[in-house]
């Protein structure tokens, strides 16, 4: 999986659509966002690392790098635009209808960080021949809440190893049901790098088949069956919309290949939007809980838990910070930045394509880049819209073409990437109020977002 690893890359430029647009021009010093390990030569995921490589891969910076012209134009998801959202990845890469997603800044602010998924490459010394170790409590009398919440929540954590004509790699996963139902990262499992088998390790060290049920790849989710398992432990998922900025974060998985790997901290933001992939056409964007627990490739689809050992939330990518000159192909491994897709939104979509084998999501409809501040391009002050789907929930709302968006609720929005995360935080048919600048003048529209798959 060569292709694990890399971070996104934002595109430079103006104008709607595919081409990049301006305004939002990042710190060349800031961290990349990068993916764990994922499936083999899939866009820099959270997940296994590749035999062509070294232990812990990740993609090679392009020489445009987050930070050196701005961001390409992003799309608010329409549901005629969003068609192909589901296609495949192809070389290792998520590939997404171009309007079907916001492919701008990387983190919601513009902060200049890439995104990067984490796949291991089971090849290494520590790869995925590792054996599996079960978390026991040995002195409840000295056990700390990292301690407690790693007991309850790693048997319900796996290994996924995944094998493709030319590589092969390893990511986690979270068991769903006890007859051997997984929740995974698409990127960890995605077919387009060629994937011929995939299998599953549980914390007791038995080795499954497994196959793939089902996939999103605009929210990096998917959900596979093992074969013949009985009696799995599910992992219990708490409510993340209570999780709080300082909560305790426990991160398991397998980073590089080391199954049961558990590493503590706490939330460091909530609400936080996330693009990744290198080009719009592979980006996805996620509304993600960031935490200084360390995530390394290998982690993605693994658990991100509470003091309670509850799931509220799926790794998925790391922040890493360019390590050379501009250009350089090297950047850094965990620097105390990752992301986790939150458990309700993780949840929902895993019930959806356990029922039917596909899952919906919400979209408002209109095609949206960032709105610059009339003296520093590089600070966004909302989303402004570019066009209309017609018959799409936005138009059903009266949102014209120039509108700028900066709110959804009580959520502020300064950038398209920012407008795309909440779209996408709710549930399909959703209303929301939305906060609209016209002009001169401020008002509100109150919007029943649509649905597309």
């Amino acid at each position: 999986m060569t292709e694990h690893g890399h971070p996104t890359t934002p595109g430079s430029g103006t104008g709607p659509g595919t081409e990049p647009r301006s305004g939002e021009a990042v710190n060349p010093a800031a961290p990349t966002p990068t993916y764990g390990y994922g499936a083999p030569g899939t866009a820099p995921w959270a997940g296994p690392q590749t035999h062509p490589t070294a232990p812990h891969p990740t993609t090679p910076q392009p020489p445009s790098y987050p930070g050196y012209g701005g961001y390409p134009t992003p799309t608010v998801e329409s549901p005629a635009a969003t068609a192909t959202a589901t296609a495949p990845r192809r070389a290792g890469r998520l590939r997404i209808g171009l309007a079907g997603l916001v492919a701008g800044a990387l983190i919601g602010g513009g902060a200049g960080a890439g995104v990067a998924t984490l796949f291991d490459d089971p090849s290494s010394a520590n790869g995925a021949d590792a054996a599996a170790q079960n978390v026991v409590i040995q002195d409840p009398e000295t056990a700390t809440t990292a301690t407690a919440a790693a007991a309850k929540a790693a048997p319900s954590v796996v290994t996924v190893y995944v094998t493709s004509n030319s590589a092969s790699g390893s990511g986690s996963g979270v068991v769903l049901t006890e007859d051997g139902y997984v929740v995974t990262n698409n990127h960890v499992v995605a077919e387009g790098g060629g994937a011929q088998t995939v299998q599953v390790r549980t914390s007791d060290g038995t080795l499954y088949d497994a196959t793939v049920v089902g996939t999103d790849p605009a929210a990096d989710i998917a959900v596979l069956r093992l074969e013949g398992a009985d009696g799995l432990t599910p992992a219990t998922f708490a409510d993340s919309d209570d999780v709080q900025v300082g909560d305790v974060a426990v991160a398991i998985g397998a980073p590089l290949g080391l199954s049961n790997t558990v590493t503590d901290g706490i939330i460091s933001a909530t609400d936080r939007a996330v693009a990744t992939g290198s080009t719009q056409d592979d980006a996805t964007v996620i509304d993600a809980l960031q935490t200084d627990a360390a995530i390394n490739p290998g982690n993605s689809g693994g658990a991100l838990v509470n003091g309670a050992g509850e799931v509220i939330g799926i790794n998925t990518a790391i922040a890493t910070v360019a390590s050379g000159a501009p250009g350089s192909q090297s950047q850094s491994g965990n620097i105390g930045v990752g992301f986790a897709i939150p458990s309700n939104t993780a949840k929902r979509i895993a019930q959806e394509i356990l029922e039917t084998g596909s899952a919906t999501r919400a979209v408002l409809g209109v095609r949206a880049q960032t709105a610059a501040d009339d003296q520093n391009s590089g600070v966004g002050t909302g989303a402004q819209i570019v066009s209309v789907e017609p018959g799409s929930a936005a138009a059903e709302a009266g949102l014209q073409q120039g509108d700028v968006i900066t709110a959804v609720g009580d959520r502020p929005v300064t950038t398209s990437t920012e407008l795309t995360a909440a779209v996408r935080s709710q549930a399909p048919g959703a209303t929301v109020e939305l906060t609209v600048r016209r002009g001169e003048q401020t008002q509100t529209a109150e919007v029943t977002l649509g649905s597309t798959s």
